[in-house]
């Protein structure tokens, strides 16, 4: 009951024309900013934070809570429409989303990822606001034993079921973890495969890795297919922006599922909602193999629905972890988390007490943002689609350019923008020859948390590997992932048989 009048009173203070105002700001520039390869939500929050820095607490914290999940729907509509993910966390809905684009399904696309947005946002952020301290319990509960095998169980999930190929998709991971052992290491302080570069002591930026796999490696793979005989032209979209009956019903059961694995990760400090997003990709692809007719590889709605839901409960819980225990989860979460302190706020167990009206304000402003964004993006949904008319020189140069922009607004370093065109030509080369981006993005987002998370429960448990499944954690966690390769080879081993006969 505190929490129901609590809300209704944070929804009376940022029902005023100002605060409604900045939420529709913040949505906008979260948008747009997501849209732009390399330009996420927590690099629009970080270049606003000085320039708030003269607003109220609430409308600056509203403006900001817009941008955090505008970001997460302006993602998406790159990685839909040009293969483009404006950030990691929209990778996995972006694989389906962009086929269901070729096919002339761009609108619908959209308006399955907006809706699984709003859909997975909704239901965490009233989860927060009733059992934000049961999330916070579960936070609490992973060691460093737990946060190995959570790791574990990413790369194996990633690499072995997601990827057609096993050997492929075990390549495609090494990468990963080869550019993510580059740096300094964090226990001893040795440089690794540095090469005395002082340029790669603090190693690869996850912003270099990512533009350069996603955006540069997309851009030169369609420019040498120009003009040969299997080259496509970008399809002209045209249609409704809103599901059908029968769309809706095949979308739904995803939009949850996938919700269902976005929330106890947004209170998990495992590097976002990247693996949440794969997971929820994963278990729709090896649902969509038991239908008389697989839709994965064709455009399946269900492979965008599933990890669009995934990647907003994410934040959403995220958010209730930011405020219940100052523990920020994400990129975009510790720059809100700078926010909060920039106007004296330490967000933690007892902010509600000592702010009670700015919490209940902020957490009102997450339901008003996200019916803001669901207006702002399912009707414009056709606009957005045509980009696809763009002229593919135009549009990928532009692609080029603020893929190049993003990465040296990063860290204003000539070096990155290099590393960005060497790895593009590795992004374009595992293009080529079928080799899986997904594993080598989650290696270098979570191969720091594996390492350091091993190395941590072996010197507290003198070495004593039997740590790592002493927990019910580890060991539920550890189950479920011999369960999932085992369903995984015999699944793939059937298909081989039918393709003998």
């Amino acid at each position: 009951m505190d929490s129901i009048l609590g809300l209704l009173g944070g929804f009376g203070d940022v029902l005023t024309p100002v605060s409604l105002l900045y939420v529709l700001v913040g949505a906008l520039i979260g948008t747009a900013v997501g849209v732009l390869p390399g330009l996420g939500s927590a690099m629009a929050v970080a270049l606003l934070l000085p320039v708030t820095f003269t607003l109220d607490p609430l409308a600056a914290l509203v403006m900001f809570a817009g941008i955090y999940f505008g970001g997460l729907f302006g993602d998406a509509i790159a990685g839909i429409l040009m293969n483009t993910p404006g950030n990691s966390t929209a990778i996995a809905g972006s694989i389906e989303g962009h086929r269901m684009a070729r096919r002339g399904r761009a609108p619908q696309a959209l308006a399955t990822s907006a809706i699984g947005a709003f859909i997975g946002g909704m239901i965490a952020t009233v989860l927060v606001v009733f059992f934000a301290p049961a999330l916070a319990d579960l936070a609490t509960s992973f060691g460093p034993g737990e946060y190995f095998a959570l790791a574990l169980f990413a790369f194996i999930a990633t690499s072995v079921v997601v990827s057609d190929s096993v050997l492929k998709g075990m390549a495609a991971l090494l990468i990963g973890l080869v550019l993510a052992m580059i740096g300094t290491d964090q226990v001893s302080g040795s440089q690794r495969f540095t090469f005395g570069n002082v340029a790669l002591f603090d190693g690869v930026s996850i912003v270099v890795i990512t533009v350069a796999m996603l955006a540069v490696g997309e851009v030169i793979h369609v420019a040498s297919r120009i003009g040969r005989p299997d080259d496509r032209s970008l399809i002209s979209s045209k249609g409704r922006p809103f599901l059908t009956r029968s769309e809706f019903r095949e979308a739904l059961p995803a939009w949850l599922r996938g919700t269902a694995f976005g929330v106890p990760f947004g209170v998990i400090p495992a590097g976002g909602a990247e693996v949440p997003t794969f997971l929820a990709y994963g278990a729709e692809q090896r649902l969509d193999r038991r239908r008389k007719t697989p839709m994965f590889g064709k455009g399946a709605i269900r492979g965008v629905a599933g990890p669009e839901a995934a990647g907003n409960a994410t934040a959403g819980t995220a958010m209730g972890a930011l405020l219940a225990l100052g523990l920020p989860t994400s990129a975009t979460a510790a720059m809100l988390l700078a926010a909060f302190q920039q106007y004296g706020i330490q967000p933690g167990p007892l902010l509600f007490t000592r702010n009670a009206d700015l919490v209940w304000a902020l957490m009102a402003s997450l339901f008003i943002g996200m019916v803001v964004l669901l207006i702002l993006n399912l009707p414009f949904a056709p606009l957005w689609a045509k980009l696809l008319n763009i002229p593919r020189e135009y549009l990928y140069a532009g692609i080029s350019m603020f893929a190049c922009f993003g990465v040296y607004a990063a860290s204003a370093s000539i070096i990155d923008v290099a590393f960005m065109v060497v790895l593009g030509i590795v992004g374009f080369g595992m293009r080529r020859y079928g080799v899986p981006l997904a594993p080598v993005l989650i290696a270098v987002i979570l191969g720091p948390l594996a390492e350091s998370s091993l190395r941590a429960a072996m010197n507290n448990s003198q070495n004593n590997p039997l740590t790592l499944i002493s927990t019910p954690i580890t060991i539920t966690l550890y189950t479920l992932l011999a369960l999932v390769i085992g369903i995984s080879a015999y699944n793939k081993l059937r298909v081989r048989q039918s393709m003998d006969l």
